[in-house]
Formats: structure tokens, sequence, C-alpha cells
């Protein structure tokens, strides 16, 4: 059974996140000798082989985050240097400036965020002097917005699924904007679904282990996942970043 994994990077970066914080020891992942073990914890598939591993990210802006950018710089070569990933598909950063009203969150959990307006103590004015209340505040923010990762992953996976180039898939991001090619994949293969934060899967996401091409699983990531699977340091000649 030849298994092709198609890896959300900014998706099982931020699940990482979420688990460990900014804990050392988790960040220099090998993602080889992760998916080898998830696969192989899943008895339904006979006998598997792993046939590739597309890892779909962005660069860091350098000109932002310099310092980032050199640290995903040294990981993104210390996964080819390592064979842990076969090919590596880079999106975009796009930035800009939005304008957007002041907000802040709601009273509880999960309620929807307030829009701060003009009232005492701070308090907007008309250029007569005259109180404005309920007057919103508009501020100016820095916006940073990956693209490109989410299209990446989803040709691979279609592309390899349907020429028939491998046998079962492994879908590595908890994404809901991956619902369809992720439904259409198991209509023809067997396709693994992991999610990196380790919670509830996404709705879009989920699905019955028999529907269509039959022999899905779902698997949650675990800290231990995380810190048990780290590339050789160094690995080539790319050492591990402090602080990871």
């Amino acid at each position: 059974m030849r298994v092709g994994v198609y890896v959300d990077g900014y998706n099982l970066y931020y699940g990482g996140r979420h688990q460990l914080g900014k804990a050392p020891g988790w960040r220099w992942l090998d993602l080889r000798a992760l998916v080898t073990t998830l696969i192989a914890e899943q008895r339904c598939w006979s006998a598997p082989a792993l046939q590739r591993i597309t890892y779909c990210t962005a660069r860091i802006d350098q000109r932002l985050n310099p310092s980032g950018f050199i640290e995903q710089d040294a990981y993104l070569k210390a996964l080819v240097t390592t064979a842990s990933v076969d090919l590596v598909e880079y999106g975009k950063y796009v930035t800009g400036i939005r304008n957007r009203p002041l907000a802040v969150k709601g009273p509880r959990p999960r309620s929807a965020p307030q829009v701060v307006t003009s009232q005492w103590p701070v308090m907007v004015q008309s250029t007569l002097g005259s109180p404005l209340p309920g007057a919103v505040f508009m501020v100016s923010t820095l916006h940073q917005e990956e693209k490109g990762t989410d299209v990446n992953l989803t040709t691979h996976l279609l592309t390899d699924v349907l020429s028939r180039s491998v046998d079962a898939a492994v879908v590595i991001s908890n994404d809901s904007d991956l619902k369809l090619p992720v439904r259409r994949a198991r209509q023809v293969v067997p396709v693994g679904h992991v999610n990196p934060r380790g919670g509830y899967f996404a709705g879009d996401l989920t699905g019955e282990p028999t529907e269509g091409a039959g022999g899905h699983w779902w698997r949650k990531l675990t800290p231990a996942d995380f810190l048990d699977h780290q590339l050789p340091d160094p690995a080539g000649n790319y050492t591990r970043p402090p602080g990871w």
C-alpha cells in the first residue's frame, strides 16, 4: 500500500504551539519519523509503505521577522537534508495595512467580540465640542496572511489520488477548508486524518471509517508525538535554533 502524506506546515506548527507553548524540545520535528509511527499504529491498513511526504508552507517575511526567518530557514533545510520530507511546496505571505474597529473579547467564553464605542471616561467629541456617544474607534493594524498552503496541499493530494500514484493518503491538518478535497479523496482511497491541535476535529473533516473506499482513520497528536520525534542535531550542516 503506497501512502502519500500531505502536511499543512502552519496548521501543524500552531497545533504544537497550542499543546506545548514556547517550551523547547518540539519544533525540530522529524516528519518522516512521526508519520512512520502514525501509520504503523493503524491495523486497518495492509503493509503500508511511505511513497512521499509533501510539506506545504510559506516562508516568513524576513523584513518583519528576521530571527523567525533564519530559524525557519534552518528547519526547512534540515528537513530536506535528512530526507524527512520529499517535497516542500511553498505558498507566500501577504502583508499590508488594514483598518478595523477596535474590539474586546465578549463577556462569556465563545461569545461574539464587542466593538469599543465612545463613552466616558474616553469620549469622542465633534468639531463643535459636543460629545458623540457610540462613536466607533478605528485602528490601523499590520495584516499578515499566509496564502496558498491549503490550495497547494489540495492540489498534491488530489493529483496523487486521482492519478492512482498512491493507494492511501494521510492529511495532517485540521483546516476545515479542506472539507471537499478530503471527502473526494475518501471516495477513491483510504485516508488517515491527523489533527495537530489535539482537540476536536473540525466538523467538516469528520466522517465514517467505511464511507467511500473505506479504511479511514482519525488521530489526534499529543505532546509526546512532538517530543518523541525530533531530527538529529545537527541535521547535516544545520543545527537546532536556540529554544527549539
